[in-house]
This record gives structure tokens, sequence and C-alpha cells, in this order.
């Protein structure tokens, strides 16, 4: 996929209009889910009142379709909701560079989640564990009898853990895992179900009260893997020889790894990418936030979620694993209808596909930013790209958006009072 419908027709030139025509042509939407995405029908006020509470209306942000991108040999679409210029066309460009080098490939592992049960008020917290371990296959077939639909489905209780943690309590108490095979979902509703259910339980084993009993949001059981390698020669670019751009990446890349700070700024930028796509298909960003940070912890020092090297051949080479606890039925991403449309036009039959090409999208935004700090700076590009949101706010409408928004770009300037004396220049 070129982004082209003709020799001089590329996406990003064409009107909304249009790019919603080329969409349809597809075949792989209807017109009324186009629409949805769009924003010209999609979540109503009503809907969105059943939703969350205290409801007023709906808050739209902007939705592009992030294109060239290929992972695991099927050429896809990618619908991203962002408001940062520079994010999508960054993505779309990277996946270009990789597409030359094959793609992406990805994999995800099973998708288990983490309920955690905290036990306290123990007398012997040993008793207690090895009380909750002998009792094991007991209080699986208990969890078990919570969804037997997912049962069905080839999911449920999988294992239990009994951590004793000492931390800042005046007594140990007891934290107990459930790991849970959530199947399609993203889990939340099963496991909290679950690890309530197990509450009398395990009271009665351990003789102490359960506490906080609730999913953990570190999925580390439940990861997503993308790989890709870009070939030497389609990395040179303007004064950037391929050697220098690869390692430049590779460069940036062992700072991350090396330093917090820039370790925070480095992941924040493949979040750009991820959020977008997870915001898109109506799964919950913020659980998959606080998972890709915790795991870029856990070894007790934050660090880079990616890494970059040189392959054998020369080419560069990257991957990221982080965890990726998405899901395709439930929740908003069967009640809102672009969350629907953006899961129709990935193709994805499980939680698993989705995940693979979110961990992609990623990769690329990982890459975007780092091509860019290692060759002419983050500026260049972005604010090129955010001149028509300063135009914007300097006042401009209709075609003098686009026409301020150039000469911003001309000039160098793309700075709010430069805009507004543009602006005031032409009124005379």
């Amino acid at each position: 996929m070129t982004g082209e419908t003709g020799p001089a027709r590329k996406f990003y030139e064409m009107s909304i209009a249009e790019r919603l025509q080329f969409l349809e042509s597809r075949g792989e939407l209807t017109r009324e889910e186009l629409l949805s995405l769009s924003g010209e029908t999609g979540l109503s006020a009503a809907q969105a009142d059943k939703m969350v509470e205290n409801v007023i209306g709906t808050y739209a942000l902007p939705l592009g379709i992030a294109q060239n991108f290929v992972v695991n040999g099927r050429e896809l679409l990618i619908p991203m909701v962002v408001e940062e210029p520079s994010v999508v066309a960054g993505a779309s460009f990277m996946a270009k560079l990789v597409r030359a080098g094959g793609g992406f490939t990805a994999q995800a592992t099973d998708p288990l989640m983490i309920g955690q049960m905290q036990i306290i008020g123990l007398d012997d917290v040993e008793s207690a564990r090895r009380q909750v371990l002998e009792n094991k296959e007991r209080l699986l077939a208990e969890a078990a009898d919570v969804d037997p639909m997912l049962n069905r489905l080839g999911g449920g209780p999988r294992d239990i853990e009994v951590r004793i943690v000492q931390g800042p309590a005046p007594k140990p108490f007891l934290v107990l895992h459930l790991i849970f095979d959530v199947r399609d979902a993203m889990g939340a509703n099963a496991i909290n179900t679950a690890t309530e259910r197990l509450t009398p339980l395990v009271e009665s084993l351990t003789g102490g009260r359960v506490l906080l009993r609730i999913l953990s949001n570190l999925a580390d059981r439940r990861l997503g893997r993308a790989r890709c390698e870009i070939p030497l020669e389609v990395l040179a670019f303007g004064e950037y020889s391929a050697e220098a751009v690869r390692d430049g990446v590779i460069q940036a890349g062992w700072f991350a790894a090396a330093d917090p700070y820039r370790a925070a700024t480095h992941n924040k930028g493949i979040m750009n990418g991820v959020d977008a796509v997870v915001l898109a298909t109506g799964n919950d960003w913020r659980a998959v936030e606080a998972g890709a940070h915790a795991y870029a912890a856990r070894d007790g020092r934050y660090t880079s979620l990616s890494t970059w090297n040189q392959a054998a051949n020369g080419n560069l080479a990257g991957m990221l694993e982080m965890p990726m606890a998405v899901g395709i039925v439930g929740g908003a991403t069967r009640v809102h209808p672009a969350a629907r449309a953006a899961i129709k036009l990935l193709g994805v039959k499980t939680a698993g596909e989705l995940a693979e090409i979110i961990v992609s999208v990623g990769l690329a935004q990982n890459l975007a930013a780092l091509r860019a700090l290692a060759t002419e700076g983050i500026q260049r590009g972005h604010m090129g790209l955010h001149s028509r949101q300063v135009a914007i706010a300097a006042g401009a409408e209709g075609s003098q958006v686009d026409a301020v928004a150039a000469q911003l770009v001309a000039e160098g300037r793309v700075r709010l009072e430069r805009a507004q004396e543009i602006l005031k220049d032409w009124q005379g």
C-alpha cells in the first residue's frame, strides 16, 4: 500500500470526502461505519450518557489513518486518535521505510492477566501461604465458576501464586496472584469478579482478612513484541548518510537505555503511537500506559522499552516489547460506533492480533522520533506540521489557514505572534 490512488494522488493531499471515498472503495467498511469515523455520526450524547456518569456531551479528537504498514505480511490502514501533529505522518513514513525490509514481525503472548488479593491480619504468614498453595486446585475450581462462557472459549483461571510482602506495614502480609486467561477481552471485569468470588474461601483458609482484590495493570504475562529491519540504503536523506542515520538511532537508543530522564521521553514517543491506536479501538489507554511504564522499571531502574542495533548485514534493526492488555470484546470496543469501525478496518479477529498491530505502530513512532533527533532535530518536521494549529490560534480562517502556515514554514518562524503579524499585514 503506497497511500496513492494514482500517480499524483497521495492520501494526505485528498480532502476528507475523498479520503472517505477511497476507504469506501476498498470495501472494508460500510458508508455508515465510515461516517462514524469521520464524526458525522458516531457516539451520540445519549449513548455517552449510558457509558459514564453526569454526561453533558461528547469530546472529539482528530482521527487519522496511518499508511504503509505491513504487519506479519498483512497490509494495513491504521486508525489513530491523537491531537499532536506529526504523529500520524511520522508513523506512516517510518512504516514505509520498514516496508522496504519486509514490514514488521510481531507476536503476542497468551492473554494472561493477574488478579491481586491482599491478605492482612495474619498471625503466621508462612502457614497461611502453605494453606493457599495446598488448596490451589480448589481455589482454581471456584474461580472457574465465575464465567462459564469464558471457559467455553478456552479462557479461565490458570494458576495461583502467593508472595509474602514485608513492605512498610507493621506486619508482613500475603499477596495472592490469580493468573487468568481472559481471551479476547481486556479482562478487568472477569478478574475483579473472580477475586471477589474467592474472598470468603481465601479468608477461611488463611484466617486473615482480604482487603484489596483487583487486577494488576502490570500485565507482564501478556506481552506484545514487534521487530523490524530497515535496509541501510533507505535510511539516507539530505546531507545524512545511511550509516550516520543508523548509528545515530542506535546511539540515541543507548542514551534511553542508560538514563531514566531520557527514557521517559523516549517511551513517551513510543506511547504517542500506542495510545493513538488504543484510543481509536476503544481500549483503556490509561491501563496500557501504566503497564508500559511499570514494565520499563521492572528491574528497579526505569529504562527504554525498545532496543536498536546494527544487524549482521549492516541494516538497522529494532525491537519493542511491552505489556499489551487490549481487547476486542466488551466495554467501549462494542459500545462506541467509531471503535467498532476501527477494529473492523484493522481486520483483527483476536485481541492478540490487535496487540501485534499496536506494538508495531509504537516501534514505528519510536523510530520516527529517534531518526529526527539524531539528524535534523525534532522541531523542523514537527513545527512544520504544527504550523496550521498556530495559524488557527492566530485567527486564520478558511483558505487563510494553509496560506499562513506555508509562510510560517517558509520563514522558519512557526510562532503565534508572527502568524498574527501576517494576518494583520493581509488585512491592510
